[in-house]
């Protein structure tokens, strides 16, 4: 039974991190950086849910009703409290390593850059009342009539390899890279299912290709067009202090057209996405699809083009 409750207050939550970015002198280009961040949610406002509160009957005394002789559940009352607490902490790194092959002093053939990023999530705790014990969610998938629902990996990250052709040549306009991203493995909906069955969902790793090519045309040079300028001819006083008529220049301008003007500033890229065309992995907790939406998708391998053009 679903119930209201008058007597539910503000939540409340208290948040800090701190960070660091390290570029060492002996690796020029390579910048270092991290994050811890810590949340702290308290007086959580939510409806845990029947299944949650029957789990855990003992951090919910009276929401549970049983028969008095054979000890079956007779009701459930799931009413909208305050929560004691959830504590969340973990880490975002990232590496960024840029070479540009200029730097070895034989012509210039371009730039590379290397990426790592990712997040650790160290501690999803959860404290349903004062007197109970905080329940470790990290790590492992948690149930949909739970207040926190969803899947919650350790490990998040993708690395990247992209390259940019050189600079004042047909090149410089052309890019391409590699984007490797990955979702660690996790503990499947292990509270709901018996201990016998109890699993571990698999890691996700997918790879998307990108290329793209830009036109930057150089402009044409500028070129007098015959005819009169809007001044007419004018006298123009020489050096011996007499007057003389000269042919009126034009100021007028060939106006760029045709296909060179509409391929400056337009961009072709085709990439594709899945390039293994990867499953979802099977997540028994989700009861409609079989896997987490919020971390994975079933379109499979998917490929796209695009045209986009700068006036």
């Amino acid at each position: 039974m679903f119930s209201g409750n008058p007597n539910l207050q503000p939540e409340v939550a208290y948040e800090w991190s701190y960070g660091a970015v390290y570029s060492p002198k002996w690796i020029k280009r390579l910048t270092l950086t991290a994050d811890f961040w810590h949340v702290d949610l308290r007086s959580i406002a939510a409806a845990v849910g029947p299944q949650f509160i029957i789990d855990f009957e003992n951090q919910f005394p009276g929401l549970v009703q049983r028969d008095p002789i054979s000890g079956a559940i007779t009701q459930v009352v799931d009413p909208g409290l305050n929560l004691t607490r959830a504590i969340v902490e973990g880490i975002d790194y990232e590496a960024i390593y840029i070479l540009d092959t200029s730097m070895f002093g034989r012509g210039d053939f371009g730039r590379f850059t290397f990426t790592l990023n990712g997040t650790y999530l160290s501690r999803f705790e959860f404290q349903a009342t004062p007197f109970s014990k905080r329940i470790g969610f990290s790590g492992m998938f948690v149930p949909l009539s739970s207040t926190f629902t969803g899947s919650l990996p350790h490990n998040r990250a993708f690395v990247s390899a992209f390259y940019d052709g050189p600079t004042n040549t047909w090149l410089g306009g052309f890019d391409i890279g590699a984007t490797v991203h990955y979702t660690g493995q996790y503990q499947d909906d292990n509270i709901e299912l018996p201990a016998s069955r109890a699993r571990k969902v698999r890691e996700w790793i997918t790879l998307d290709l990108i290329a793209s090519y830009t036109f930057n045309l150089p402009l044409p040079s500028a070129a007098e067009v015959p005819g009169l300028a809007k001044d007419g001819g004018k006298n123009v006083k020489m050096q011996d202090g007499k007057e003389k008529n000269v042919l009126p220049v034009s100021t007028a301008e060939y106006n760029p057209c045709g296909s060179r003007a509409w391929l400056d500033g337009t961009t072709l890229t085709l990439g594709m996405q899945n390039i293994f065309d990867s499953d979802p992995p099977f997540v028994a907790g989700f009861p409609e699809n079989n896997y987490d939406e919020s971390l994975a998708t079933i379109k499979g391998r998917f490929w796209y083009v695009q045209l986009k053009k700068r006036f």
